[in-house]
């Protein structure tokens, strides 16, 4: 009776980094580059803030939207950090990881046959998100010009179709991020337009060069900006699954509901570990900073002397350098990598057809672990 499942169920695939990661993990003695998860553990204070939930019997569930202390620290988190201003009553929802926060904003706002832009290369959970919800993806070849989605780029490709502009920065796979500059154009593009901005922010607390910045700070982008956030990369809480939804009003109401009818809540206990997270632990992320900002600066040294091309990334964990001149595409590359050399980096094609040419590298990895997979690369390149 498979020919009773919903077509677009049918038509998309499984990520193409678990697809590959999974394939390498029958190989032994391989260093693997390629999940973008912390190495940390998350912060203690946080784990014993949801032992006390646990005890103290708070699982039970939520207001829908989260509890309303964590969507007052989310609110107060993100107004200090980055000058983002949301109710907590009406325009926060607390999210199972920023994955569900995408799906039901994708859901409230697309219908059939309407278009989203966004960049290429990409983060492969865009698409299937916006094909279920009957939409129609638009990528934009930023191979050009840096990786960075450009107000010329998206001017070129507005149609009447055109309903929303995702803005995933810092960016998965390469790292690069938009100054307020880059997003001021955009506005000034968008501001008599009726479309919508996601602005994935997931990596914010991870920016190396200068500060984050978001383009729902600017005054004629906030009532058009859905913001998603969540704790999973700034704490290292991954397995909590806790996202964070940002947006006007007029919007959240309506993504409530799909929420609601999607999942009821996020975790009680994993709230009560994220309120921890952005309160008592807020700065816990500093520290894990400055300890991806050595690792950037390291693996981009090792690949320049390598003699590949890449751009150096001022935020999130990941490096995407150009395997072009070796005439391969990037999942042969990346498979002889494996089977030769004994690392594992994600084939560029992961990352729309866009990232061609291209492998994308985490450094989300120990010192250890990275000096010895790019001592393996680097022997890999020389027989090339």
């Amino acid at each position: 009776m498979e020919h009773l499942i919903n077509h677009r169920v049918k038509d998309i695939q499984i990520s193409g980094i678990r697809t590959f990661f999974n394939m390498v993990s029958q190989y032994e003695d391989v260093l693997s580059l390629t999940i973008g998860q912390p190495d940390f553990l998350t912060p203690e204070s946080v784990k014993e803030a949801a032992k006390q939930a646990i005890d103290d019997n708070q699982t039970s569930y939520t207001h829908n939207a989260g509890i309303l202390e964590l969507r007052q620290a989310a609110s107060e988190f993100v107004r200090t950090n980055y000058a983002q201003h949301y109710n907590p009553e009406t325009e926060v929802i607390v999210t199972i990881g920023a994955s569900q926060a995408i799906d039901i904003a994708m859901r409230t706002i697309l219908t059939e046959g309407s278009e989203v832009i966004l960049p290429g290369p990409v983060y492969p959970g865009y698409e299937p998100l916006i094909r279920l919800a009957g939409a129609v993806p638009v990528h934009v070849d930023t191979t050009n010009t840096g990786f960075r989605l450009t107000a010329e780029l998206i001017a070129q490709h507005i149609t009447d179709q055109t309903r929303c502009i995702i803005l995933p920065y810092p960016s998965n796979p390469t790292g690069v991020t938009l100054t307020k500059d880059e997003l001021e154009d955009i506005a000034t593009l968008l501001e008599e337009k009726d479309i919508f901005v996601l602005s994935d922010e997931i990596y914010s607390e991870l920016v190396f060069d200068g500060k984050h910045e978001s383009i729902a700070t600017i005054p004629s982008m906030r009532e058009k900006t859905i913001v998603v956030n969540g704790v999973s990369k700034s704490h290292s809480m991954t397995g909590w699954r806790i996202g964070l939804l940002f947006a006007p009003a007029y919007i959240t109401k309506h993504m409530l509901k799909v929420h609601q009818y999607n999942v009821s809540c996020a975790s009680s206990i994993s709230q009560a570990a994220a309120l921890e997270a952005l309160t008592t632990a807020k700065d816990e992320s500093i520290e894990m900073k400055k300890e991806y900002e050595k690792r950037r600066n390291y693996v981009y040294d090792r690949l320049i002397e390598m003699g590949l091309e890449v751009e150096k990334p001022s935020g999130a964990f990941y490096m995407f350098p150009s395997i072009k001149k070796f005439e391969e595409n990037s999942f042969d590359f990346a498979l002889s990598l494996v089977k030769d050399a004994g690392v594992a980096l994600v084939p560029g094609d992961a990352f729309s057809s866009l990232g061609e040419g291209y492998v994308r590298l985490s450094y989300a990895y120990s010192m250890e672990t990275l000096t010895k997979a790019l001592d393996r690369l680097e022997q890999y390149i020389r027989t090339k």
